[in-house]
């Protein structure tokens, strides 16, 4: 007779516990509407974020450079039009060709990303795309003469790819690159970009997220530009809208904060800013063929 009663309230226990399963999304909502209730209670409010504002540049003009098709870098006399493995250096007031650093297909330097020039040195983001595992490395060049000066090996990183780097803090600041076709990493999606800091020897110190605002817009590829503006921000483009995301960074948590984007006449890919004019921007049209160079419009 006892076991047979225990077995009942076993029953019953059991039924019990699948009504209460039953309604768990419910209890759920409720536990979740009384927690915000006793947040309210104690002052803690939810956090809305900041204001993305917009802008228009302003183009200055366009000059035709068949190798413009991953970026540019400018310095006071030429801009340089990058390919995946040709730079081509040009008058910035005529467009006319100047010199050409041109690799081989197949070659060691296989897909330059971006460049900037420093002190009559081009240093230039390199990496082994589409290939795997991803590998990267800094490649430098001579403005004046266009030739293969020095190289620093990053190796295969778990960040991804390398796409542009520049100078922050006391080292360095470099985005990396994941895609969602097959020259990605079956188990990480662009959403894996990312941006990395390191120390003078390129050691990590530590890095941040892309916000998902900008992400989903550049999905399937990832950030292919980016650079310290003159007002200490992080500006970066996607792979082919026409737009510069404004990015400050956090006073707190892992994630890069989405402050501004400004409509540009240029569809993606890697800028530079003026070494004279701080709002002047250098970038590429690939669709025109063109390297364009525009002011950014002023923002808070």
């Amino acid at each position: 007779m006892k076991k047979t009663a225990a077995f009942i309230l076993s029953a019953l226990s059991l039924c019990a516990a699948s009504v209460t399963a039953a309604q768990e999304p419910n209890n759920i909502e409720a536990r979740r509407e009384a927690r915000r209730a006793a947040w309210a209670a104690m002052g803690i409010e939810e956090y809305v974020p900041p204001e993305i504002k917009t802008g228009t540049a302003e183009e200055i003009g366009a000059w035709d450079a068949p190798d413009a098709t991953q970026g540019v870098a400018a310095d006071e006399n030429h801009f340089y039009a990058v390919a995946n493995y040709v730079i081509g250096k040009y008058d910035r007031e005529t467009g006319e060709l100047v010199k050409r650093w041109i690799g081989k297909r197949g070659g060691l330097i296989g897909h330059l990303n971006s460049c900037y020039e420093e002190a009559g040195r081009l240093y230039c983001a390199n990496s082994n795309h589409p290939n795997l595992p991803m590998a990267s490395s800094i490649e430098i060049f001579d403005a004046k003469t266009m030739t293969h000066m020095d190289s620093k090996s990053l190796g295969i990183l778990d960040e991804g790819s390398l796409v542009w780097f520049d100078h922050y803090m006391d080292g360095w600041i470099a985005g990396f690159a994941q895609y969602d076709d097959e020259t990605g990493l079956p188990y990480k999606d662009h959403t894996y970009a990312t941006v990395v800091t390191f120390d003078k020897e390129w050691r990590k110190t530590g890095g941040y997220a892309l916000p998902a605002s900008i992400l989903e817009k550049m999905a399937p590829q990832a950030a292919s530009g980016g650079a310290i503006g003159p007002d200490g921000r992080l500006y970066v483009m996607g792979h082919d809208l026409p737009e510069i995301y404004v990015l400050n960074f956090p006073d707190m948590g892992p994630t890069l904060v989405h402050c501004a984007t400004i409509a540009v006449p240029a569809e993606g890919q890697a800028f530079d800013f003026d070494p004279e004019e701080p709002d002047r921007v250098w970038a590429i049209s690939r669709p025109r063929g063109k390297v364009v160079s525009f002011r950014l419009p002023a923002m808070e």
